[in-house]
């Protein structure tokens, strides 16, 4: 049953979410949590991963809380359940897209997709930024979040490949986490 489950349940998610991981975090976040797969701390912990990890988020996660929930039977049905609908939809996209590009429903269909991809990935922001950042983190770890916050805007800036931030990321992370500066490390 659970894996019939995890199936449907990231079938949903991969049916209903446009605009790639980010944009499925606060699904994700809502049917994990409800269904008990695992809390929240847990969830932020491996998106912090899954983003360290090659390969796309939303694959990456739900193979994971697959994993968890029902072995590698579950990761299986989970990861098949999140990329089928995608699977489809483009197969089918790119069937009829060239046929359809112009027409004025296809382009307000896509051009109102744009502004509900960011709402959605801001949402997940706020969501994984309000556990990864607790109010009892202090002043110190909102200051290390602050400095890396400027020093990926810059490097953003100065097109700084994103293996690098996420590798000095986890450099400055470890640093402080062996100085004492984290909570929890």
């Amino acid at each position: 049953m659970i894996f019939l489950q995890l199936f449907f349940t990231f079938f949903k998610i991969g049916a209903f979410t446009f605009g790639g991981g980010y944009a499925m975090l606060p699904l994700i976040q809502q049917e994990v949590l409800s269904h008990g797969w695992m809390d929240l701390e847990q969830l932020v912990n491996f998106v912090a991963v899954s983003e360290s990890t090659p390969g796309p988020l939303a694959v990456n996660l739900s193979t994971y809380v697959g994993a968890e929930t029902g072995g590698l039977p579950g990761a299986l049905c989970a990861t098949v359940g999140v990329v089928l609908p995608s699977f489809v939809i483009i197969l089918l996209v790119a069937k009829f897209y060239e046929a359809f590009q112009q027409n004025p429903i296809v382009k307000g269909c896509m051009n109102g997709l744009r502004p509900t991809v960011v709402g959605m990935i801001a949402a997940s922001l706020l969501s994984v930024g309000a556990s990864a950042f607790p109010a009892s983190g202090g002043m110190v770890q909102w200051g290390l979040a602050a400095v890396l916050l400027g020093g990926v805007v810059l490097a953003h800036w100065k097109k700084v490949h994103p293996i690098l931030l996420i590798l000095g990321a986890a450099v400055v992370g470890i640093c402080a986490g062996y100085a004492g500066l984290l909570p929890g490390v």
